[in-house]
């Protein structure tokens, strides 16, 4: 089975739904969990439906800030177990292979005042460990000092805190592939940052149901963070990209010079990571 996580930083413009659309089409997961869509349900739910998922589990955004949705197709059978602003817990039966696990998709709060509520909430989710368990979503923090370049240091008890939580729950990292980071941009040095905030972790009897499994770090233009694309069955699956295209309708965009513009401008480290990031912006 494949799934996605992805904070998509909103879901108020069409536009942006109309690219939500074509990235989901394009990898065809069969679960999908969005976070910070700061819409409410109703208008989360619309957006479901026509990106083709007709089941789902929406949490209203308050104003403009936080909002979550897990949703799925039919040849999966999701149970929820619980949820709350900053997670939806539940478990997945694929009835195709037979197989039943817990999945939660969590979102941590990115201030530092509430740090420790959202370690607590995650604790509390650690306390059972019936099932095979993922999780997968924005975590707003980083496990060691090299998952962030630019900016100041993250403090190590910060850290060490995240690592403390993830260990209590028994839940170990997935590790990554592809484009771990999220951008934080600006006109100020200071703001031009690059993090590891977004992760897979799973207990031990997740990681041994699905052997096979993996997971990716792929790079989007809609937000600054990388939508996790995760395989259960076969983690070959999907690494392999599409072949490259250049599509001639892309000319009468007014948004391609501003498109290639900001990818060549992009503080890269290499001109790869640059011609990776203008390919995945003008395929979406």
């Amino acid at each position: 089975m494949k799934s996605i996580s992805w904070n998509v930083c909103g879901l108020g413009s069409p536009r942006i739904v109309k690219r939500l659309r074509h990235f989901l089409r394009q990898h065809n997961p069969q679960m999908v969990f969005l976070m910070e869509t700061k819409i409410n349900k109703q208008c989360m739910e619309k957006v479901r439906r026509s990106c083709g998922f007709l089941n789902g589990i929406e949490v209203a955004a308050e104003g403009s800030r936080d909002g979550l949705c897990l949703a799925w197709k039919g040849d999966i059978l999701v149970t929820l177990r619980s949820f709350s602003r900053s997670h939806i817990d539940v478990m997945v039966n694929e009835e195709v292979d037979n197989v039943e696990w817990r999945f939660t998709g969590f979102y941590g709060s990115p201030y530092v005042k509430d740090k420790e509520e959202s370690w607590n909430l995650l604790r509390k989710l650690g306390q059972n460990q019936e099932h095979p368990w993922l999780v997968t979503g924005d975590f707003n923090e980083i496990m060691y000092s090299f998952e962030k370049k630019g900016g100041l240091l993250t403090e190590e008890r910060r850290m060490k805190a995240f690592r403390k939580t993830l260990e209590e729950c028994q839940l170990e990292d997935l590790g990554y592939t592809g484009a771990w980071f999220t951008w934080k941009r600006g006109n100020l040095p200071e703001t031009n940052i690059r993090e590891r905030l977004d992760r897979g972790v799973a207990n031990d009897k997740w990681r041994n149901l699905f052997l096979n499994g993996n997971i990716q770090h792929l790079i989007h233009s809609i937000s600054d963070h990388c939508p996790i694309l995760l395989n259960t069955r076969n983690g070959t699956d999907y690494v392999g990209r599409q072949r490259f295209k250049f599509e001639a309708w892309w000319i009468m965009e007014e948004s391609l010079e501003g498109k290639i513009k900001s990818s060549w401008e992009t503080p890269a480290d290499s001109l790869m990571e640059k011609m990776e990031m203008l390919q995945s912006n003008l395929m979406v």
